[in-house]
């Protein structure tokens, strides 16, 4: 028996059927040209800063729509239409993009930031963005995905971090199994030096790209790459982070807290303003309480879940994921949490990092190859032996939930790594190549109109919207609620909040919360 066997064949069924997932999935507005919507958050949503389920993540256009957690994929995902069908009613003649890379975009300064009203929380959001808008640039912060949620009862930090080391070492399989963002508009990189091709006047892309998102035009920072962050223990993890925040980073000292005008650049001249700026492929979580920073959450009383940060929207799915893949993503994070996951270095650090920029830019090639253990590995090779792995993880998961949709699953993926014509990135520029004459806007604009029509047309009972529609006038009450609480200036507010002694392990008294960025 393998120490992987060994490993399964002591989880129990009720621990298996206590898995909790939970989804929180960005797009953009977009006006019926397929441009940017410059327009406010609509007031039919309620308000961004207490609403539950529907809030804004960096730009006043970008929707994030978050689901409750759920013991079952189908509750998640029938929660998920849901909030999408009552969006969809706010919008008028707007859609929401289903692409990850983004539509039209103005000028960089024109692209709006999350405006979350006049309290010290909702300043303190508006003005973190400023920062990410000073620190990356407002066009990075346009790209959307899909953030998916997971816990299993019973898993210590140690566990945890050893599921987060082996994701990460993986991780490439995800992107080559459900990347969706080979191509991009052309006024995404407009100005910007990169390595894509133009495709046509309007498209640039990869040929043998999956997740542009995931690549060098993504979510990269050269400041962030100064970080060798270890996923060790939770006390190294938090040691790194601790750093970040509370060290000063001369370039953004340059940038300064306020502007000659008065108005504030950023939270802090540190190299992260707060945790949620650092950038990752998974992130260990908790939920926080009233007051307190996450990481101060987390060294209290440890990991609570994993946050999946590299999911690409599908684009031909109306809501941006299927029922199969979060089955297959449930089945590889058990594999990750179950397999032997040795200590990480930082030469294993930065080898991940080349490994996911080439899977990015070049993962359908099937010449492709990645570091592993200092050699040089065929990305399918690596990708069947994990695939294969995975097999006995879905049957023991179908065989407690009474399925074979966990090993449909399995196989599915399977089929994929020997025909990548069929993966989602290559589908895109089949379709780019077909109707839509390579253009990406052409045809994810072609795709987010079919994606509000389907999702309109589903039924939406009368009880259903007038459940949320009280949502939404209860989030306007407690926006209110919020700004009449404020007690102090914003500058004492903001002080308070960055203060190193926030983050450590000091049970003291604390400043009132940011809400979640």
């Amino acid at each position: 028996m393998t120490p992987l066997q060994q490993a399964l064949s002591t989880l129990a069924p009720a621990r298996l059927q206590g898995i909790r997932r939970g989804i929180e999935k960005e797009s953009l507005r977009a006006t019926a040209a397929g441009a940017l919507a410059l327009t406010p958050h609509p007031a039919a949503l309620g308000s961004a800063l207490t609403h539950p389920n529907i809030t804004t993540d960096y730009s006043e256009s970008q929707l994030e729509l978050i689901t409750g957690v759920h013991a079952s994929v189908e509750q998640c995902l029938e929660e998920l239409t849901r909030i999408h069908q009552f969006t969809y009613r706010a919008l008028g003649d707007e859609m929401m993009w289903v692409s990850s890379m983004p539509c039209r975009l103005p000028a960089d300064e024109n692209i709006p930031i999350g405006r979350y009203g006049a309290s010290n929380v909702g300043r303190a959001k508006s003005v973190y963005r400023m920062g990410l808008a000073h620190r990356y640039g407002r066009r990075m912060q346009t790209i959307s995905g899909i953030h998916y949620n997971w816990s299993l009862p019973g898993v210590s930090d140690a566990e945890y971090f050893g599921l987060i080391r082996n994701f990460r070492r993986q991780a490439f399989l995800l992107l080559y199994l459900f990347g969706a963002s080979p191509a991009a508009c052309a006024t995404f990189v407009a100005g910007r030096k990169h390595e894509l091709q133009m495709l046509s006047p309007n498209t640039v892309y990869m040929p043998h790209g999956t997740s542009l998102r995931m690549g060098r035009l993504g979510y990269q920072s050269e400041a962030q790459a100064s970080l060798a962050v270890s996923y060790n223990s939770l006390e190294g993890y938090a040691s790194s982070l601790y750093e970040a925040l509370t060290r000063p980073y001369p370039a953004y000292e340059k940038v300064g807290i306020v502007n000659p005008g008065g108005e504030y650049n950023q939270l802090s001249t540190t190299l992260l303003q707060i945790e949620n700026e650092f950038y990752g492929t998974i992130r260990p979580k908790r939920v926080i309480r009233p007051g307190e920073r996450p990481l101060h959450a987390l060294r209290e009383r440890g990991v609570e879940y994993v946050e999946v940060r590299l999911m690409d929207l599908d684009p031909f799915v109306p809501i941006g994921i299927k029922a199969q893949t979060i089955r297959f993503l449930d089945v590889f994070l058990l594999h990750c949490l179950l397999a032997a996951s040795p200590e990480d270095t930082p030469q294993e650090i930065a080898a991940l990092g080349r490994n996911q920029h080439r899977t990015a830019a070049f993962g359908r090639d099937p010449a492709v190859t990645l570091e592993r253990g200092g050699r040089e590995v065929k990305l399918v090779d690596w990708g069947a032996e994990i695939v294969a792995e995975c097999a006995p993880i879905a049957a023991l998961l179908d065989r407690v939930h009474g399925t074979s949709d966990y090993g449909d699953a399995v196989r599915a993926a399977e089929a994929l790594l020997g025909n990548p014509d069929m993966l989602p990135s290559a589908r895109v520029l089949a379709a780019l190549a077909g109707e839509h004459g390579n253009s990406f806007p052409a045809f994810t604009l072609a795709q987010s109109e079919l994606a509000k029509a389907k999702l309109l047309k589903l039924p939406f009972p009368g009880s259903l919207q007038s459940q949320m529609e009280a949502l939404v006038r209860q989030s306007v009450e407690d926006q209110a609620a919020v700004e009449a609480a404020d007690t102090l200036p914003f500058e004492q507010y903001r002080q308070q909040y960055i203060s190193a002694e926030r983050l450590g392990r000091s049970k003291g008294a604390v400043a009132p919360a940011l809400a979640a960025v």
